[in-house]
């Protein structure tokens, strides 16, 4: 298949700014991290002291990642972020259509994941620096809907990223029009 140009026009740039990917980068890195964290502690014994470390860790790079999400939300719609012009059609649609429903669901889990930890009543600290205070209570009785919400975000936004990362590849090894260039942290 013969390589495809890069989108964009004389006047788009054909990479993503750095802070950008950066933050994508980063974000990819914390949502795994954080979706393995809790496969390893859920296959642990309860109460045992690695467990709750791995809880611990998963709180704190939770709450990483909703300050990088935050970030990342404010850097897309600033005038600061520059991006290779999008590609039009159905697979245009298709891509932009799944990374706003990536954002959406990433949101939400930062949301339940508050909510959850805030309906355990257990402590919620920052790698032990500072502590989150409870902002609203929530009945204990909430918490396994909440939970198993968080589960199943956490699932979805793991499966939607796969595909993501899949469509990707095909792009790069397949289609070779250089999307996946665009992200690359190096040139």
């Amino acid at each position: 298949m013969n390589p495809l140009p890069l989108s964009g026009d004389a006047g788009s740039p054909t990479r993503y700014d750095t802070p950008t990917i950066l933050l994508h980068w980063l974000t990819a890195l914390l949502v795994v991290g954080l979706f393995a964290l809790a496969q390893v502690w859920d296959a642990l014994p309860r109460g045992t002291p690695t467990r709750k470390l791995l809880q611990s860790l998963h709180v704190s790079f939770g709450l990483l990642f909703a300050a990088v999400l935050a970030a990342r939300i404010v850097w897309r719609w600033t005038a600061g972020r520059r991006l290779p012009r999008a590609s039009g059609g159905f697979w245009g649609l298709a891509g932009s259509s799944m990374h706003v429903l990536l954002y959406v669901l990433m949101a939400a889990q930062v949301v339940l994941g508050f909510l959850f930890r805030w309906a355990q009543g257990e402590a919620f600290t920052f790698f032990g620096l500072f502590d989150v205070p409870t902002l609203i209570h929530i009945d204990r009785e909430q918490r396994r809907a909440i939970g198993g919400l968080h589960d199943t975000v956490a699932w979805t936004i793991i499966i939607l990223a796969g595909c993501h990362a899949l469509a990707g590849l095909a792009h790069h090894y397949w289609l070779k029009d250089g999307i996946l260039r665009r992200m690359l942290p190096w040139r």
